[in-house]
């Protein structure tokens, strides 16, 4: 029976050489894995795995076309709901998804659906599949206003309805987190992220670069002079947030944006660049998320001693499993049940440690997650040159400052319903801008999702 294969292994780069470069770590499958691991799936009558996926891919379809060996038809099928397979593929939460959602994970090993979509991501890319050609145009404008999965998907998406669709960039490279956020070693930009734009791109829409909305344009001024007739907000959150604690604007202290920034779009790890990037000796990583994964696994490889610190215990850490899992294999310490109260620094105005005290795990908070509390005299120091807060962010309060009527919530975030509707007529939102940091799949599930409440509102606009 299918469900008694053993899941097919993913080839990896080797931990101690993987450490010292950029590299992408897994290789994926080659097409005889994918289609072995494609004839695990049971395609069930009434697949879990979709209602799991936010995007709404037709996993059981995908696969069984993959089975048959027949890799196009597979992006056929992914192609109808995600303009993105090889970076979903790559960096989603399949585990908490699609595949957390499995009939065979119950008793095994889930069917491996992100290494599978990656597979079929991948073989369009290198076969160069006919993407969808663009369709007539239905004579209606929309702006959206950031470049990211959020963004991406909404814009490809009313594109395939027959709207004229503009992106508006406020970096020079176009992506968004995908290409700031993310570690080459976890998502290649050249060869991966550029190559799914340029299949957006051939949809018809059109992307603007170094456009700050709120600066160089306005929201009022898109929908007022501009023309358009709806506008989508997919702009992120990139404000970092620090811990409040004594030492923090010592040289060394740095956010997790900054510092992921730096080596991912400005590509500081490369000799050549013109973007130093410090590490010291030692780093520390605040936090333990995704973000915090990435910021201490690229500080290893800039040839630091990486450590990270978490309040909570391991069982605790919102980071994927797999992440963590790398970091290990990696030469990551882990402090866990441990939190900063002061960054040391030296006369001269330099990190020099972190104090930090010892933790313990009391009652649920708000989250369901234990609450952690101080152990009475706990204190304790950690040397090292270089602090990283990846505490998590929220949204540039620049767009609501600088457009009428849009309203946000105590935490700085867009107010917007289920369906993306703001408090501003005609203008939507979705992503990171609207719920805070979050994950590419969500925020892409988001942008689909205000895709269809601005073709109905569209719609219903000039019915009138």
């Amino acid at each position: 029976m299918a469900n008694k294969i053993p899941r097919v292994p993913v080839r990896e780069q080797d931990p101690a050489r993987r450490a010292t470069n950029f590299e992408e770590v897994c290789f994926g499958y080659n097409l005889d894995e994918a289609t072995l691991e494609a004839s695990r799936c049971l395609n069930c009558k009434n697949p879990r795995c979709v209602a799991a996926c936010p995007v709404g891919v037709r996993i059981p379809e995908f696969i069984a076309a993959l089975h048959r060996g027949d890799p196009a038809g597979a992006a056929a099928v992914i192609a109808r709901d995600s303009s993105l397979p090889s970076v979903c593929g790559r960096v989603c939460p399949q585990e908490t998804q699609c595949e957390g959602a499995c009939i065979l994970g119950i008793k095994g090993e889930p069917v491996a659906i992100g290494k599978l979509e990656r597979f079929v991501g991948d073989w369009k890319l290198a076969h160069s599949s006919a993407a969808a050609e663009p369709v007539a145009r239905n004579g209606r404008r929309v702006a959206v206003i950031g470049s990211g999965p959020a963004g991406l998907a909404c814009a490809s998406d009313l594109a395939k309805m027959g709207y004229g669709v503009k992106i508006f960039e406020a970096l020079h490279k176009v992506g968004g987190v995908l290409v700031y956020g993310i570690p080459e070693f976890r998502l290649p930009k050249e060869t991966i992220v550029a190559r799914e734009i340029d299949e957006v791109r051939r949809l018809g829409v059109e992307i603007e670069t170094d456009v700050i909305v709120g600066r160089t344009v306005t929201i009022d001024s898109l929908l007022d002079e501009e023309g358009y007739d709806a506008v989508f907000i997919g702009s992120g959150a990139g404000l970092p947030r620090f811990m409040g604690i004594p030492g923090e604007n010592l040289n060394g202290v740095v956010s997790a944006n900054e510092f992921l920034t730096r080596a991912n779009l400005m590509r500081a790890y490369d000799e050549e660049s013109d973007t130093p990037i410090y590490v010291g000796r030692s780093v520390v990583v605040v936090g333990g998320g995704n973000v915090a994964m990435d910021a201490v696994r690229t500080a290893r490889r800039l040839g630091a001693e990486a450590t990270i610190v978490y309040r909570r215990g391991e069982a605790e850490l919102p980071a994927r499993a797999e992440e963590v899992h790398h970091a290990k294999e990696e030469g990551i310490r882990f402090r866990m049940l441990t939190n900063p109260v002061e960054v040391l620094g030296t006369d001269d105005g330099w990190v020099r440690g972190v104090r930090c005290v010892e933790m313990e795990l009391g009652e649920p908070d708000a989250s369901g997650r234990r609450s952690p509390v101080v152990k009475a005299g706990s204190e304790f120091e950690i040397g090292c040159d270089v602090v990283i807060m990846a505490l998590g962010t929220s949204p540039n309060p620049l767009l609501a400052a600088t457009t009428a009527g849009l309203e946000t919530d105590r935490r700085g975030c867009i107010t917007a319903d289920a369906a993306g509707v703001t408090s501003r007529e005609g203008v939507f939102a979705g992503g990171d801008a609207v719920t805070g940091a979050a994950t590419v799949i969500l925020a892409m599930g988001a942008g689909r999702t205000a895709a269809k409440a601005i073709d109905e509102y569209v719609r219903r606009k000039f019915a009138e």
